[in-house]
């Protein structure tokens, strides 16, 4: 995709309006590579001058401080902080509310200060801004497409709004869960579980989640998070529903609109 680094961009004498946080799962998981294609070619369309750290960009530390290492994390975060800051990174935009929660709200009291956007306020500022024009009658349009509310975007940080007007631009039929917004029930990947085993229950956190959105009609699950999508995207193949629901990101849906 020819997707330049800051450390090419600045050889040149030129600064990125944005970083483009891609993030461990949007680099090395083959699902959310799609979701990370789909917004840099948003980006790029939109002509929005921006650049990528590449090999430079660690993980955040998000998992080992959820995890409990909290040695680990500080080491990945001074050196992150560090590279940032030598670039003189003003702007940060990620795919991911793990590295979003993070970056915004942890990363200040280690010397890290940046404007940290999710992609999906993201989206909706360029779409009020005119920069992103989703084509009339596109694929979408009538669809019915239930929302899932991840917890690092909506109970950490209190955005809900945004997501649902990007698929409001769709011109889809938004079918909400019973449990949705501040009552939205996590996918069971959050606080380093992705990692991990459940203990012992009477079913999978994951499962119950996706049956709650199937049981909307939904054509489409609509995720803003990498974590989500897989614990989703497994919940619909236990359900063996996968031939009749898709499980896409927001980026996904936009970028196949304009």
């Amino acid at each position: 995709m020819q997707v330049e680094t800051i450390a090419e961009m600045k050889a040149r004498g030129e600064t990125p309006e944005v970083l483009f946080w891609v993030g461990c799962a949007g680099s090395f998981d083959q699902r959310a590579q799609k979701i990370t294609r789909a917004f840099a070619s948003i980006l790029t369309k939109t002509g929005i001058r921006y650049a990528i750290l590449g090999k430079e960009e660690l993980c955040t530390g998000d998992p080992a401080r959820r995890a409990g290492n909290e040695f680990l994390f500080q080491m990945m975060a001074y050196q992150n902080i560090q590279v940032l800051n030598n670039y003189g990174i003003k702007k940060i935009v990620t795919t991911c509310p793990h590295c979003f929660n993070i970056l915004r709200n942890e990363y200040p009291e280690l010397g890290g200060h940046y404007e940290v956007m999710h992609h999906t306020a993201f989206l909706q500022e360029m779409i009020d801004q005119g920069k992103i024009v989703v084509k009339e009658g596109g694929s979408f349009k009538g669809q019915r497409i239930s929302y899932h509310d991840s917890c690092y975007l909506g109970r950490a940080n209190g955005i809900y709004e945004a997501p649902r007007k990007v698929l409001e631009a769709l011109d889809a039929e938004l079918v909400e869960m019973k449990r949705c917004r501040s009552k939205g029930l996590c996918c069971g990947a959050g606080g380093a579980q992705m990692f991990k085993e459940e203990e012992k229950g009477t079913t999978r956190v994951n499962f119950e989640r996706t049956g709650e959105a199937l049981s909307t009609g939904a054509a489409i699950i609509a995720t803003a998070c990498p974590f989500c999508n897989t614990m989703v995207t497994d919940g619909v193949k236990h359900g063996e529903k996968e031939d009749q629901v898709k499980v896409m990101d927001l980026a996904e849906l936009i970028a196949s609109s304009i």
